[in-house]
């Protein structure tokens, strides 16, 4: 089931989400539950019509130190490029990692790409000393932890 709003509600929601991303990070909010992750990038996401993948960048107690989109897409998928979140990674002295993307199909389970882009990334990070988290996909009415699949 896709969303589909108004342009106003489309503002609110915008409007909305970047107060939740200010106080997410600038507060360095710890993450401490796939849950409350899961409902934060709901609101950040789930509403796009092309796929984007984005990492929250953590510090070794779980402090958010970003969160960003790094990789735009199109309907049904997004190139990603592990060194580049790797380098990312590097620059912001991250330890941890939780990658995430919207589905705009509507359908949050992962598929096989899904889990190789997440192992790829893994690898890469981990030379680092760096975890990946968890991997969120995120669908209009949904999302799928693949730490709680353990995919992770």
């Amino acid at each position: 089931m896709l969303l589909a709003l108004s342009d106003d509600d489309a503002m609110i929601v915008r409007q909305a989400s970047e107060i939740m991303k200010r106080h997410l990070v600038s507060d360095r909010t710890v993450l401490s539950s796939p849950m409350e992750t899961r409902e934060y990038l709901q609101l950040q996401i789930a509403h796009l019509e092309r796929e984007v993948f984005g990492v929250i960048f953590v510090n070794n107690r779980n402090r958010i130190i970003d969160d960003r989109i790094m990789f735009r897409g199109t309907i049904d998928g997004a190139a990603v490029y592990p060194r580049e979140i790797a380098k990312e990674a590097l620059r912001l002295n991250a330890s941890g990692l939780v990658l995430y993307h919207n589905h705009p199909s509507g359908v949050s389970e992962p598929s096989r790409a899904d889990r190789d882009i997440t192992e790829r990334i893994t690898q890469a990070v981990g030379l680092f000393d760096m975890r990946v988290l968890d991997h969120l996909i995120v669908a209009s009415d949904h999302a799928t932890s693949m730490a709680e699949r353990g995919l992770i």
